[in-house]
């Protein structure tokens, strides 16, 4: 009964005329940067992080949400009429979607996309709206010893389960760790890594640093590339599956919508992961897995279904727990510190309102979306020929206004910059920016729940495995960080016992 309440009381929230506003926004953004590639969720929250500055918290959190899961349906387009994800949650639908629309199927496989996406968006919001206050409950458990050993095990996962090499994420964690230690100790006060600038005692402003590896270095990475988008003209007609299509895919949406819930819930899990994962389950279980890869309709179903569902559920770490688990959900952890609201389990007992009017605004959000993708499928096919010569100046115009309007501050706009540059070489080296951003964000958290559990020991540092809920977190943590040592060995082992047989 007190669910329904609640969400009754989010309902309230959520239409009310400017939230429903900043909902249809969020969607028709989200959809638009999915639909355009090169421009993808992180860099657009990012972008869009000083907008927010002087908008109520809820309203915040409904359009940057917004944008969040409505790249997951835009991506979808390009993929099927372009064969280019126009989000790296996409790549795995290029190879069916792309098939079906050359074979003359693109309105089915947009549609299978739309409706597919729109099931598993509305399942893992009811997911969301259940879990999340029972999650909450038990976190109210977690005392400093907890808390260090929960964000010490998301910075592992985020590590484990990024889709680059595990030492790059490694490094880049590490990286992002040192750069969480600038400005002022949080228990003595002392200066750290200043260099005598009176602007670094703060910190490095996480918004400047994400504007900068997001946004600058992404126009960087793609003004290089030759611009080639010749859209496969297809009729679009029909854009509804057909009974034989919902036959054969029906279970795959299920299938994907589940798999993507709980793979959301993982810190740096998240919808890439949970995309790929689906289409090797649906390949490996079908009847015909010799048809996937040349227009099998559940490639595209199981895929799209599987990364709407963990672009909602991966919200669930962050609300209830206060850990960001990917880097466009890192973002909205940053918009909440802006006004002054800290994502935890107290979340759901200090600001209620926010929680269920955000939850609620997701129900109405998928609707919105829905309508957005299906019959504006042709305006979306038209925004595609935007050259993104243009958009790559509307871009930097954007970073350099949005940097200086944080704190005022040139050196603000130098930082971004810098920071553009460093993230353009990163990730020309294959090096991984998401780690580093959860690092940098998760750091601080780390650094302080530490001194706090060992100041309340009296510096015994037995006290984190004294708890069992603390042990038990730091055993995962522990798993995860000597598992790919132990497949190494296993892998030389292998080899030399060939190389003397």
């Amino acid at each position: 009964m007190d669910f329904l309440t609640n969400l009754s009381t989010g309902f309230g929230i959520a239409l009310t005329p400017w939230n429903l506003l900043y909902a249809a926004l969020g969607a028709i953004l989200g959809t638009a940067i999915g639909v355009l590639p090169g421009l993808g969720p992180p860099a657009t929250i990012a972008l869009l992080l000083p907008v927010t500055y002087k908008i109520e918290p809820v309203s915040a959190v409904i359009m940057l949400a917004g944008i969040f899961y409505g790249a997951m349906y835009g991506g979808s387009t390009t993929s099927i009429l372009l064969n280019i994800p126009g989000e790296a949650a996409s790549v795995v639908t290029c190879l069916d979607g792309y098939k079906m629309a050359r074979k003359g199927r693109a309105g089915p496989a947009l549609g299978m996309s739309a409706m597919g996406s729109f099931f598993a968006g509305t399942l893992s919001i009811l997911g969301l709206s259940i879990v999340a206050p029972l999650l909450a409950s038990f976190a109210l458990k977690f005392g400093p010893p907890e808390y260090f050993s929960l964000v010490l095990l998301g910075l592992m996962m985020a590590v484990y389960l990024s889709e680059e090499s595990i030492l790059k994420g490694l490094i880049m964690g590490f990286m992002g760790l040192l750069l969480g230690t600038i400005g002022l100790d949080p228990v003595l006060g002392a200066e750290r890594f200043t260099f005598g600038l009176p602007r670094l005692t703060d910190g490095l402003d996480f918004v400047v640093v994400t504007m900068g590896l997001f946004g600058i270095s992404e126009v960087l990475i793609n003004i290089e590339v030759k611009e080639v988008r010749e859209i496969f003209k297809t009729s679009l007609k029909g854009l509804l599956p057909n009974r034989e299509d919902w036959r054969r895919a029906w279970a795959s949406v299920v299938r994907g919508s589940l798999l993507g819930f709980f793979i959301g819930v993982l810190p740096g899990g998240g919808a890439i992961i949970s995309s790929f994962a689906a289409y090797a389950v649906e390949k490996r279980i079908s009847k015909h897995p010799e048809e996937f890869g040349k227009g099998a309709i559940e490639g595209v179903a199981a895929p799209e279904a599987a990364n709407n569902a963990a672009s909602t559920s991966s919200f669930i770490p962050l609300l209830t727990l206060g850990i960001p688990g990917n880097a466009s959900i890192a973002m909205i952890f940053v918009a909440l510190m802006i006004h002054g609201i800290r994502p935890g389990p107290l979340l759901l007992q200090e600001h209620p309102t926010l929680f269920w009017g955000v939850v609620a605004s997701m129900y109405i959000g998928n609707l919105m979306l829905l309508g957005l993708n299906l019959p504006l499928v042709g305006f979306w096919v038209r925004l595609l020929k935007v050259p993104y010569r243009f958009l790559a100046v509307v871009i930097v115009i954007i970073c350099i206004i949005g940097a200086y309007s944080v704190n005022n501050s040139p050196f603000d706009v130098g930082t971004m910059i810098l920071f553009g540059v460093f993230g353009y070489f990163i990730r020309k080296g294959g090096f991984p920016a998401a780690p580093l951003i959860l690092a940098m964000i998760l750091g601080p958290m780390l650094e302080r729940t530490l001194q706090q559990s060992l100041i309340a020991s009296g510096g015994d540092p037995l006290v984190f495995i004294q708890r069992p809920i603390s042990a038990t977190l730091l055993s995962v943590a522990g798993f995860l960080i000597l598992t790919p040592a132990v497949r190494w060995a296993w892998a030389n082992r292998r080899k030399s016992i060939s190389g003397q047989g």
